[in-house]
Parts: structure tokens; sequence; C-alpha cells
């Protein structure tokens, strides 16, 4: 994993900081071959990585490349459900497949501030290997930063994927039409507002977040011979953030029917006590789904034998128009224009 040195002057390591990262870490020298030996390849090794080169090369790949890039700054760094090394996986993981990727290698690069206590790297990393391990990828490449304390809130991760179309899989939004219909495979709002409450320490049982790996599930929709046309993650934003995206590429306009929508008791009684909207909440085990009206229930049904499908529910669908709007009808029947999100109402969830 390569190591790039830091300019700044580093201080002598002292018995008491030696359980901590400190500017000497990221100097290149002994501490940082120990840190990369001891916390890093001993957990994350393989063959492509094991060299420590300044690039992994890897074997031919047959098909097309698809890559993506994520970081996480997510605080606190371990939240029900989750931590910061699972989350930063499962970005990754979860970009390439809602692109029809089979996601095959990641990189994997750590800025480390001054002070964080190499125990709970140790513990991020190995939430890091599991992931991997589950998701059947390989940190093949990496890096490695120390700044002064402040510079960072502990620990920043970036991960780039590396993947592989599946295929004869077309997806995007020059493939929506008006007719289309809009899934989403589960209850949405969880992560952000797990992350939310156990930031500021609000006492809200049932919470947790979804983070998930997709790309099984997504391979099982793929399969069902459903005409999908397009797939994303609502991080952040959500899903309201995903569909005025959505909106830029067509004379479309959603249609919503909110008491479709799957959510969890825990997120909506959290949502009413601080007075937010469900569909602006982050999410990381949940993809949007636009498919042909002919296909939901085909849909609907793949998604429900996986289990991260099981609540599936269509929420909506595409309607020709020039309002550019995403229109809401509440359980009473009317129908209200669902904001764009402008700001980040819950920061630092991903």
């Amino acid at each position: 994993m390569p190591v790039e040195a830091s300019f700044e002057v580093a201080c002598p390591v002292t018995q008491s900081d030696r359980e901590r990262i400190s500017l000497a870490h990221g100097e290149g020298a002994r501490l940082t071959r120990k840190l990369i030996r001891n916390e890093l390849l001993s957990i994350l090794g393989n063959d492509f990585l094991r060299p420590l080169g300044d690039s992994a090369i890897l074997p031919p790949i047959d098909g097309t490349l698809v890559m993506t890039t994520d970081s996480s700054v997510v605080s606190p760094l371990f939240f029900p459900g989750g931590d910061i090394g699972k989350l930063a996986v499962h970005s990754a993981v979860n970009d390439l497949a809602v692109c029809g990727a089979v996601p095959l290698y990641l990189s994997l690069a750590l800025i480390l501030e001054e002070g964080l206590e190499i125990a709970t790297l140790r513990r991020i990393v190995h939430s890091v290997g599991a992931a991997c391990q589950a998701c059947g990828v390989q940190v093949v490449t990496g890096d490695t930063k120390v700044v002064p304390r402040g510079a960072v809130d502990k620990i920043f991760i970036n991960t780039s994927g590396l993947g592989r179309l599946r295929p004869g899989v077309e997806l995007g939004a020059h493939r929506v039409r008006p007719g289309d219909q809009i899934l989403v495979n589960g209850v949405i709002g969880d992560h952000g507002l797990t992350i939310l409450t156990t930031r500021n320490q609000f006492e809200m049982s049932g919470l947790t977040s979804d983070t998930a790996p997709l790309h099984d599930l997504v391979a099982r929709l793929l399969d069902s011979g459903a005409d999908v046309r397009f797939l994303r993650d609502p991080t952040r934003g959500g899903v309201a953030g995903v569909l005025y995206e959505l909106l830029e590429h067509g004379a479309w306009e959603i249609h919503l029917d909110e008491a479709a929508l799957p959510l969890s008791d825990a997120a909506r009684g959290a949502c009413e006590l601080l007075g937010l909207e469900p569909w602006h909440i982050a999410n990381e085990g949940k993809v949007v789904v636009v498919v042909g009206a002919n296909d939901v229930d085909r849909a609907l049904g793949a998604l429900r034998q996986h289990p991260l499908g099981r609540q599936a529910a269509r929420i909506g669908e595409v309607r020709a128009g020039t309002s550019g709007e995403v229109l809401v009808s509440g359980v009473l029947g009317f129908e209200r224009v669902l904001d764009e999100p402008t700001g980040a109402p819950l920061p630092r969830i991903c």
C-alpha cells in the first residue's frame, strides 16, 4: 500500500503515544512500514496488495470496465448497524451495482488524524476486510496519509471501485419513458436517522443503519428479465434527490404515493418528532428502480425473493409533463409538491 510522506516535521514518538497515530506514521519510514504491515496488510493482504507497489497489476478483464470513487466522512465512526469501514466498502460496491456492474476490486485511501487510537483504526480495517469478503471484492491498492490534529475528524476514507459491466445491460436516464413505474427495495430513511440520533444521543429505539451491499439484489433483479430502465442508490438527498436528478433528463413529472412509501415505525416517529421529510433522508442499503409498466410485478417478485428486498414496493410513476416537479399524493388524496433537497438536513451521514 503506497504511502506518500507528509511535509510536517514529526515529533519523537513517546511511549504514551505508541497506541495512537502520530505524524511520524505518515513519514514513509519505519513507523509507516510498521503501520502498513501490522494494521493493514495483515488484515487486507492478498496477492495483488502484498507487493506494495505503486500500482496494482491486475489480470485482464473480459468485458466493459466500470469505475467509481467515493469518500466516507461519517460521524460518529461507529453506529447501530455499521461503521465507517463497512460504509466505505458498501458505497463503492453499490455505485458499481446500480450501473449494472459486477464489483471486482477496490482501492482504499485512509486520511488519519494525529492522535487517532490505533485500536480504533484496527477495528475499522477489520470491518473493511469483513465487508470485502462478504461482497466478494479485494482491496488491491491504497494510500495512507497522516494530518495534524483538527485537519480531519479522526479518519476519512476514500474507496475507488472497479467492476465489469454485465453483458447486455443498459441502464440510464436516457431509457426512462412516461408510464414507467418507480420502485424501492424497502424502508427508507433508517441510515440518516440512525446517524442523527446516535450523534446527538437522542433516546430513540428501533433505529439501525440499513447499510448493505446491493450487488446480489441488483443481479437478481436484472436476471428476472424485467425491463429495468434506471437504478440509483438514494444516499445523500434521499429518494427525492434521485428523482429530481432524474427529472433533469426529460420533459417529465414524477407522481408518488405517500401511502405506499415503506417506512419503519421508528423512522416515521423520528421524522414526525424532528420535522424531517422522509423522502429527503439518506439511505445506504436501498435502490430506486425505474421499470417498464408491464414489468412491475416481475421486478417486485425478484426483489422480494432477496433478503434486502422483502419490503419492496411500488411508490410512483413517471408521467409526461413540463413542470419538472415531484408530486406526492397524501393519505387524504391531496397532492403536494415535494421540495427538491437544497442542503443536507443531516450533515456527515456517509
